[in-house]
């Protein structure tokens, strides 16, 4: 479903990537670790398009990404693929069922079928009764619950998660990992994940360790 080849990544002269190459099948849970610094997230970014390899292909579903302008990028980026962050970056001034709903919008989905599936993903997330608040109001957990709630309204064909429980006391981390897994079981989602979290990591199908810029090893 991913496939990414001969990633190499700079900044200045400082080599972060030296050459990875990655794949990934359709409902997979794979795992990205490894050193602060070893770029895992800059790894993430690029395979999510929010930033430019400086030499290689990452292909979705056979369609070679690389190609596309900004603008096509863009598109491509808000209807197949998610994101979750550490900080759950979610517009302060908006509600929870407001902010799941701005991918959606992005897209071109009226209100009454964004609003629809916005309250059914909430609904599924045990946060229903929580949809009209906003994220101030909301505890960290909840907080990241709205952000894959809002990674996941366009039905993306795969969501990175970087760092995800970072933020998160060890109980809400160990409900967010279980939720993970649910999402895959109920809607044979995909998700990347760049995690310090040692529980998280080896919960996924496949474990990769990034070192020295290139992928050191693989663990099943």
């Amino acid at each position: 479903m991913l496939k990414a080849t001969n990633i190499h990544k700079s900044y200045g002269e400082l080599p972060v990537l030296k050459g990875i190459d990655l794949h990934v099948k359709k409902g997979e849970i794979v795992s990205i670790v490894g050193a602060s610094g070893a770029g895992k997230s800059t790894l993430l970014h690029v395979l999510g398009t929010i930033d430019k390899s400086d030499k290689g292909h990452i292909e979705f579903e056979g369609k070679d990404v690389t190609t596309l302008n900004d603008k096509k990028l863009s598109v491509f980026r808000n209807r197949h693929i998610g994101f979750v962050f550490q900080f759950h970056h979610l517009l302060p001034e908006f509600t929870a069922l407001e902010n799941v709903c701005i991918p959606a919008y992005i897209n071109g989905k009226n209100r009454h079928q964004a609003e629809k599936e916005a309250m059914d993903l909430l609904k599924y997330l045990s946060l229903t009764d929580r949809a009209s608040h906003k994220p101030a109001e909301l505890s960290g957990g909840e907080q990241q619950r709205v952000a894959i709630a809002r990674a996941l309204i366009n039905n993306p064909s795969v969501v990175f998660a970087d760092e995800p429980s970072g933020n998160l006391d060890s109980e809400a981390s160990g409900d967010l990992h279980k939720l993970f897994l649910q999402l895959r079981e109920k809607m044979n989602q995909t998700f990347v994940i760049v995690t310090h979290n040692k529980a998280l990591a080896n919960m996924a199908d496949r474990k990769l360790t990034i070192k020295d810029g290139l992928i050191s090893s693989e663990n099943n």
